[in-house]
């Protein structure tokens, strides 16, 4: 991939106008869209550039230019944090991935920075908050138990939210739920043991949807060590209080025939 980005950022350093090369090589319609170009105008784009592909209505010139936006937050956190969060709940999926991207950009340059600003989008919607999940569970930016302590926390905050949930069928909620389906094994594969109790405990829940969520997690090959733990120790459920057996109704007493004499 490395090589690809190489000749992408070298083609785009001679072009005045990118957008007819961007969409030329987008690879779109189709599967899948150019993550080798989009990493290169992340790293090529000026502030001013990112900022107007960001706002642009083709779905790939606004990927581009969200997930390059993570590369300038240095220089303006508040400015791109807010428009960030906006395009979180984008309607395009392509431009909430590219948020996903600049956050975990922003991840590998300051992590407390991007906890902090975490902690916050975590109250928001569904879309926010899968945007939230999306940022932070990613192997690259989990390197110290501190901070995946933190993910841990978060992520509980978000599975409560997920759980209290009445309206399931729009598609916020689809795609909060799916985020949490992979989350949470890599957040638990950064820290294991911190992990623990906080999956123990989702594993016990009646919820349908949180026990997808753990299923999924569970059923990821990084979870192998983690899952034969969790499976081999039973998970402690409240033992139901036996009923009260109903009293025996007494017997009326019948009255002795008196004796003809």
């Amino acid at each position: 991939m490395a090589g690809r980005v190489d000749a992408y950022r070298t083609e785009l350093r001679t072009l005045k106008d990118w957008e007819p090369y961007l969409k030329k090589h987008s690879g779109l319609p189709g599967p899948r869209a150019n993550l080798e170009l989009v990493a290169a105008v992340a790293e090529e784009a000026d502030a001013d550039r990112l900022w107007r592909l960001s706002a642009s209505q083709d779905e790939f010139l606004a990927l581009c230019g969200t997930a390059g936006l993570g590369r300038i937050e240095l220089l303006e956190p508040d400015t791109v944090m807010k428009w960030l969060r906006e395009l979180a709940a984008d309607p395009r999926w392509r431009v909430r991935e590219g948020v996903a991207m600049a956050l975990q950009r922003v991840g590998r340059e300051d992590m407390p920075r991007l906890l902090a600003e975490m902690r916050s989008w975590s109250r928001d919607g569904a879309y926010v908050q899968r945007a939230v999940v999306a940022g932070l569970c990613e192997p690259a930016i989990l390197t110290g138990d501190g901070h995946t302590v933190e993910v841990l926390e978060i992520l509980d905050h978000i599975t409560r939210s997920l759980a209290a949930t009445a309206d399931r069928k729009h598609e916020g909620f689809r795609v909060l739920r799916q985020a949490l389906g992979y989350g949470w094994s890599v957040a638990a594969a950064a820290a294991p043991q911190n992990a623990r109790p906080y999956l123990e405990k989702w594993l016990r829940s009646s919820d349908p949807d949180v026990a997808w969520v753990m299923k999924s997690n569970l059923a990821k090959a990084r979870m192998a060590r983690l899952r034969e733990a969790l499976t081999s120790t039973p998970n402690p459920r409240p033992k139901a209080r036996p009923k009260p057996r109903p009293k025996a109704k007494a017997k009326p007493r019948t009255r002795a025939k008196p004796s003809r004499r």
